[in-house]
C-alpha cells in the first residue's frame, strides 16, 4: 500500500526559534518536583529501600540494633543510610541512652505515592 506524502522543502528558522511546539507540559512544578527527586534519591540504594520496608511493617519504633542483623553491612554504613533517608524526610530517630529509635515519618511517602499513581 502506498502513501501520498506533500513534502514541503525544507527552511531555516531564525535563531532562538523553537523547531515545535511541546506535546506535553510537566504538572510538576519546580520545588515540588526537587522534593520528589530527594526522596526518589534516597530510595534509589536498595538497603534504603529494605530499611524503609522494615520500618513501614514495623508497629512502632525500631532500635538500630534489631536492623542490624537484617543486613550484611556494618553498623556506622547503616547509620549512614538511615541519615540519608532521614535527610530526605523520609524516616526520624528518638535517642534512648545509647540507641536510636527509628520510625517512617507519617506521610513522608504520600506526595511521591500520589504522584505514582
Amino acid at each position: 500500500m502506498s502513501v501520498d506524502m506533500e513534502l514541503a522543502p525544507k527552511t531555516k528558522r531564525a535563531a532562538g526559534e523553537p523547531c515545535c511546539e511541546p506535546v506535553v507540559y510537566p504538572d510538576v512544578d519546580r520545588d515540588r518536583a526537587l522534593r520528589l527527586a530527594t526522596v526518589a534519591k534516597a530510595l534509589g540504594d536498595p538497603i534504603r529501600l529494605q530499611l524503609v520496608d522494615v520500618l513501614r511493617k514495623h508497629a512502632g519504633k525500631v532500635c538500630v540494633c534489631e536492623l542490624v542483623p537484617l543486613f550484611d553491612i556494618a553498623q556506622p554504613t547503616l547509620s549512614h543510610h538511615l541519615k540519608k533517608l532521614r535527610d530526605a524526610g523520609i524516616v526520624d530517630s528518638e535517642r534512648q541512652g545509647l540507641w536510636a529509635y527509628y520510625y517512617v515519618l507519617p506521610g513522608a511517602l504520600d506526595d511521591f505515592a500520589g504522584w505514582l499513581g
